[in-house]
């Protein structure tokens, strides 16, 4: 699905976060993305998500190489879901939600029967169908960030990149959160990549985890090959 080949990235040649970077995020497998603030995880999301171009090697989508994808084309195989909150005058939930479907329509079309389904089940999905009419500054954190992962979902893209999904959840949500995202993975046969810093969460529930290590020094494996080299002595 999505294959890095000796990617370096940064925002310029001399401004290089993490270089020589390698691995294989095939469909259907949850992946923990790990590692200490600083080290370029935030900096790779934004290159996996075409904010950023990699500075050297290859960055593969399905195959082909990341620059052949348009912006508008990216937002159909690759959503995102980053910690930051959404609110706006008498935005609903069920509103935000349904914004997942924007890529599919154009600018002067509205919302079909289908799109609105779509949107429903999501928030179904995630169990928020409680909240469909709620204004986004009625919400919880929690919460709020729930409808942002239902958006994505909305956006039914093949490839789910969640930015700490579990920042503002309670210990339930956490592992409820998770519960789903692995769900997606099995039965939709989704890519999901997960940056986090609940180490144990990622090391349960993740398939393969990729921990970046300062040095540009990088581990791709088993949670329980990665798991020691997270340990403190």
């Amino acid at each position: 699905m999505i294959e890095l080949k000796h990617i370096s990235i940064g925002y310029s040649a001399g401004n290089v976060v993490f270089s020589d970077l390698s691995a294989h995020f095939p469909a259907g497998r949850l992946i923990g993305l790990i590692g200490n603030n600083g080290v370029g995880k935030s900096t790779l999301i934004k290159t996996l998500c075409g904010y950023l171009s990699p500075l050297k090697g290859e960055y593969l989508i399905e195959q082909q190489s990341s620059d052949r994808y348009t912006i508008q084309k990216l937002s159909t195989l690759i959503s995102i879901v980053l910690p930051e909150k959404i609110t706006g005058f008498n935005l609903r939930a069920y509103d935000v939600v349904a914004a997942g479907r924007i890529p599919y329509i154009n600018t002067f079309s509205t919302l079909s029967p289908e799109d609105a389904r779509i949107a429903e089940e999501s928030m179904e999905t995630i169990g928020i169908s409680a909240l469909k009419h709620k204004l986004m500054e009625e919400l919880s954190d929690g919460q709020r960030q729930k409808v942002m992962i239902a958006k994505s979902l909305a956006q039914q893209t093949p490839v789910i990149i969640l930015d700490e999904p579990t920042a503002f959840l309670d210990y339930r949500s956490k592992h409820q959160l998770f519960d789903i995202l692995k769900k997606l993975c099995g039965e939709q046969n989704k890519l999901v990549l997960v940056s986090s810093h609940d180490l144990d969460l990622v090391f349960a529930y993740a398939d393969r985890v990729l921990l970046l290590e300062p040095d540009h020094q990088f581990t791709f494996d088993s949670p329980s090959v990665v798991k020691p080299k997270t340990l403190l002595p």
